[in-house]
C-alpha cells in the first residue's frame, strides 16, 4: 500500500508526463496550423470558445467533482451522474443550435452559425467520458489517462493539419477537435474499467446536485470571466485582433497548463484524504504553492523577454502583432495558478457555497472594471486582466486562509522572493537580450543565449538565497 507521499508523487510524476506529452503534441500541431492558417480563422474558432466552453462546463463542473471528493461511491452513483450528464448534453447541444443564428448577428459573422452547429457536437461527445474521466482522477490512474489522451490528440491533428493544407481554413480546426473528442471518448469506454449500468436514483441524484449545482455554476461564473475578453474583442475589435489575441493567450497559457494542471489534477483528490487535518492540509498547501511559483514564473517571464524572436521563428513574421499582448498576458499568467489551489481548500471542505460567493463578487468586480477600461482599447483590456489577476488571487485567500489558519500575509510572505528573484533575471535577461544579443544573433540563437543566461542565474540566485522551494523540491525526489 503506497503512502500519501509515493502516491501524490507518482501521481505528479504521470501528470507530468501526461500534461507534458500531449501538451507538446498540441503544441507542434498549432505551430504547424498557425504557419497554415490566418489569424483571422483562429479568430472565428475564438468567437465560438466561450460558448463551448460553457456547455462543456454544464456537463463536467459540478456532478462529477462531487465524484472526485465523495467516498463509498456506488454503481448507482456513476450511472445516475452519467445518464444525467448525456441528457444534459442533448439539451444543451439544441439550445446551442438555435442560439446559432443570433450568436452570428451578434458577432456579424454569417459562417459562425454552421460553424457553431457542428462544433457544439463536441457537448455530446463529452458526456459519454466524463464520468470515466472522473473515476481515473479520483483513482489518481493518470498513467491511462496518458494512454487515452496522447493518441487523440495526436490523430485528431493529423486531420486537422490534412484539412488546413487542403484549403479547408476554419473547418480544419473545427473537425480536429470533433475527432480528438470522438477517439478519446472510445478509449475511455475501452481502458477505464468502468460501463454504466441502465439505473438513475434520485437519492444519488441530489446527493451530488446539492454539491454539485453550486459548483456549475461556479464554473460558468469562472468560463464567463476568462471569456469575456474575447467576447468584447470579438464585439468591438476587428476578426483579426481576436486572432492575435486568442493566440497570444493560449501561448501564454501553456506553461500554466502543464505545470499549474499536473499539480492541480493531483491536489484536489489529495487533498480530499487529507481534509479533516488542518495542519498537514496548510503545509502541503504551502509547499505546493511555493512549488507551482517557483517554476510557473520564471518560464513565463523568460517568455515574455524573448517573445518576439520566439514568435517569429515559430508562427512566422504575420503573428508579430500579438507580440505585445503575449507579453502582459505572460505576466498576468504569473499569479493565476495559485487561484485554484485556494479553491481546492474550499472544495474538499465541502463549502462549494463559498467559492459560489466569492466567483460571484469577483465577477461583478471584473465586468465593472472592464466597462470601465474598454474606451481605452485593447490595451486597455489587457492591462486590466494583469491587475486583475493579482486582485483575484487575494480575494480567494480570504476564505481559503481562514479554514486552514495560514494568513493572507503569511502566503504572500512565502511567494514574495520567488517573485522577486524572478522578475530581476527577467530584468537581467532583457538587457542582455536588447542592448546586445538582437544585433549580433539570429533568433534560435538569441533564445537559447537568454534561456542558458537566465537558467544559470535564476537557480544560482535561489540557491543563494536559499529558498525553500529548492529544498522542497529536493526533498519531494530524493527521499521515499
Amino acid at each position: 500500500m503506497m503512502s500519501l507521499k509515493q502516491k501524490t508523487l507518482s501521481g505528479l510524476i504521470w501528470t507530468f508526463i501526461q500534461q507534458f506529452s500531449v501538451q507538446l503534441i498540441s503544441f507542434c500541431i498549432t505551430i504547424i496550423l498557425a504557419r497554415i492558417l490566418l489569424p483571422k480563422e483562429f479568430g472565428i474558432l475564438a468567437m465560438l470558445s466561450v460558448f463551448i466552453a460553457v456547455g462543456n462546463s454544464l456537463l463536467e463542473g459540478g456532478l462529477t467533482s462531487s465524484l472526485i471528493r465523495s467516498s463509498g461511491l456506488s454503481q448507482e452513483d456513476y450511472s445516475t451522474v452519467f445518464f444525467f450528464n448525456l441528457g444534459g448534453s442533448v439539451v444543451i447541444y439544441m439550445l446551442v443550435f438555435m442560439m446559432a443564428p443570433y450568436i452570428s448577428t451578434f458577432y456579424h459573422q454569417d459562417i459562425l452559425t454552421l460553424v457553431l452547429r457542428v462544433y457544439a457536437l463536441d457537448f455530446i461527445l463529452n458526456a459519454f467520458f466524463g464520468v470515466q474521466n472522473a473515476r481515473l482522477t479520483k483513482e489518481m490512474n493518470f498513467k491511462i489517462q496518458m494512454a487515452i489522451q496522447i493518441p487523440s490528440v495526436f490523430i485528431g491533428g493529423l486531420l486537422g493539419v490534412s484539412l488546413a493544407l487542403n484549403g479547408f481554413g476554419v473547418w480544419s480546426l473545427v473537425w480536429m477537435n470533433l475527432l480528438q473528442s470522438f477517439i478519446s471518448t472510445l478509449l475511455h469506454w475501452m481502458y477505464s474499467g468502468w460501463l454504466p449500468s441502465p439505473v438513475f436514483s434520485k437519492r444519488c441524484f441530489k446527493q451530488h446536485f446539492h454539491f454539485g449545482y453550486k459548483m456549475t455554476l461556479t464554473g460558468l461564473l469562472d468560463i464567463l470571466y476568462k471569456n469575456i475578453y474575447v467576447l468584447i474583442i470579438g464585439r468591438y475589435f476587428s476578426i483579426t485582433q481576436l486572432g492575435f489575441y486568442s493566440r497570444a493567450d493560449s501561448v501564454s497559457q501553456l506553461p500554466v497548463s502543464n505545470i499549474s494542471a499536473v499539480i492541480n489534477k493531483v491536489t484536489y483528490p489529495m487533498f480530499a484524504t487529507i481534509v479533516n487535518d488542518d495542519l498537514q492540509l496548510k503545509r502541503v498547501y504551502k509547499k505546493l504553492m511555493q512549488q507551482v511559483l517557483f517554476w510557473n514564473a520564471p518560464v513565463l517571464i523568460f517568455l515574455a523577454v524573448v517573445a518576439e524572436p520566439l514568435f517569429r521563428l515559430l508562427l512566422t513574421s504575420k503573428w508579430l502583432p500579438a507580440v505585445p499582448y503575449f507579453q502582459i498576458l505572460c505576466m498576468a499568467g504569473v499569479i493565476y495558478p495559485l487561484h485554484a489551489y485556494n479553491l481546492n481548500v474550499l472544495k474538499v471542505k465541502g463549502r462549494s457555497d463559498l467559492i459560489l460567493k466569492l466567483e460571484m463578487i469577483k465577477k461583478v468586480l471584473c465586468v465593472a472594471g472592464i466597462l470601465g477600461v474598454v474606451s481605452f482599447g485593447i490595451y486597455g483590456l489587457l492591462y486590466f486582466q494583469l491587475g486583475f489577476n493579482f486582485l483575484g488571487y487575494y480575494i480567494n485567500s480570504i476564505y481559503s486562509s481562514k479554514l486552514i489558519n495560514y494568513p493572507v500575509r503569511e502566503q504572500i510572505s512565502d511567494i514574495f522572493p520567488i517573485l522577486v528573484i524572478s522578475f530581476l533575471c527577467g530584468i537581467f535577461c532583457y538587457a542582455l537580450d536588447h542592448f546586445y544579443l538582437q544585433y549580433l544573433l539570429p533568433d534560435i540563437l538569441r533564445i537559447l543565449i537568454d534561456g542558458l543566461f537566465f537558467t544559470l542565474i535564476y537557480f544560482g540566485s535561489s540557491s543563494l538565497s536559499k529558498l525553500s522551494a529548492i529544498h522542497d523540491f529536493k526533498q519531494l525526489i530524493l527521499k521515499p
